[in-house]
């Protein structure tokens, strides 16, 4: 799929970012979300990406946009600033073309020119294909919550993943 192009989000984007992740929110447990979101309740998610380390970035065909892969604060502790959690939502009908992995990649790529040190990253389970994607992009395994989280009453376990990105960027001799 050549005719994808890479950027970065926009605002005017938000209706096709609501519809493919309404389609996680109804449909499995990528989302832990269980109501739908709105384009008004997604305005802040989106006003916390910037062209810093917390970035959101989409991929956008002839029909429109079809897929984000977003890095986000990890935790409110100053002592995690350098770290950002990773996400990618893509529209079912692209998946397994390779559009994940240029998407995922090309913000992992961004982020090398950010302060950041490490990404990390959950996948609920099961969900082979993004836990294939984390692998082929230089995730490492961490471990995994066990039925950590309930939807649509089924108990849900994550893998973590963790993946340097400018390990030397912020390492601090004692």
């Amino acid at each position: 799929m050549s005719e994808i192009v890479i950027r970065r989000g926009r605002q005017e984007d938000l209706p096709a970012l609501v519809e493919i992740y309404n389609h996680y929110v109804l449909h499995g447990h990528v989302t832990f979300d269980v109501e739908l979101a709105t384009i008004e309740s997604r305005r802040e998610w989106f006003s916390a990406f910037s062209s810093g380390p917390h970035q959101i970035l989409v991929a956008e065909g002839p029909r429109g946009v079809v897929g984000c892969a977003t890095s986000s604060r990890y935790r409110a502790h100053p002592a995690f600033d350098q770290t950002v959690e990773t996400g990618i939502y893509l529209d079912p009908a692209v998946q397994r073309h390779g559009i994940g992995t240029r998407l995922y990649g090309a913000l992992l790529q961004a982020l090398e020119q950010q302060p950041v040190h490490m990404a990390v990253a959950g996948v609920a389970l099961p969900n082979e294909a993004s836990v294939a994607l984390h692998r082929k992009l230089g995730f490492t395994e961490i471990g995994i919550f066990r039925d950590y989280a309930m939807k649509h009453g089924i108990r849900i376990s994550s893998v973590w993943f963790q993946k340097p990105i400018r390990p030397s960027a912020s390492i601090q001799k004692r």
